[in-house]
């Protein structure tokens, strides 16, 4: 019953590598679509949130007001840390019940946990995963893809990518590393060449 971490930073290929470990039969879970049911009206991390940043980051339908809260923590290292202090440990155990649900489908299925902040969000539980497949490209190269695919500025660029962590510490954690600084089919390959060594069934890898 293989959870495998997926992560990556900004703009590395990482959602091109969730869909196709899903093509190869994968079960996927997203940490982020899990962070935002997590704060969805009515959940006991929502409250939190309202208790500990005030009123105003919850708009006049009960939603979590986003760009409220986001003017607050941005620049101020506590309050993301609070933040994170809360939405983290929900998310994790949303996360272990999607785990056991798949499992529960099928105890033979692979679920791939998609985890963006996984390096950020250790802190709050081990990095307790059969494998860790980061997906990597370089500074330079997620730079271009932001501003050339997506519109930004470099100057933001550079600051989505700095908030977030480094390569080396993402890869300091990785059992698999996908080298995404190519083309989309080299990508692709190597992605199906993990699938077939680790996770195929009748794989050795598969049978440990």
């Amino acid at each position: 019953m293989p959870v495998v971490a997926l992560t990556g930073g900004i703009a590395s290929g990482k959602s091109t590598v969730a869909a196709r470990l899903v093509e190869h039969g994968a079960v996927l879970v997203d940490a982020d679509r899990l962070a935002r049911e997590v704060v969805e009206p009515g959940t006991p991390a929502l409250a939190q949130i309202a208790r500990r940043f005030g009123p105003g980051v919850i708009d006049t339908d009960g939603l979590l007001n986003r760009p409220a809260l986001g003017a607050i923590v941005f620049g101020d290292e506590q309050s993301l840390r609070d933040l994170n202090a809360i939405t983290h440990p929900a998310v994790w155990r949303l996360a272990k019940e999607r785990f056991a649900e798949a499992f529960a489908s099928d105890p033979d299925v692979v679920v791939v946990y998609d985890v963006p902040l996984l390096v950020e969000a250790s802190g709050d539980r081990p990095l307790h995963f059969d494998r860790v497949v980061v997906v990597h490209a370089d500074r330079e190269e997620r730079i271009r893809r932001l501003v050339e695919l997506r519109g930004l500025s470099r100057e933001e660029a550079e600051r989505r990518l700095d908030a977030q962590a480094s390569d080396a510490e993402r890869l300091a954690v990785a059992d698999e590393v996908i080298d995404a600084n190519g083309t989309l089919n080299e990508t692709l390959r190597q992605v199906d060449e993990l699938w077939r060594r680790r996770f195929a069934p009748g794989s050795p890898a598969a049978q440990e």
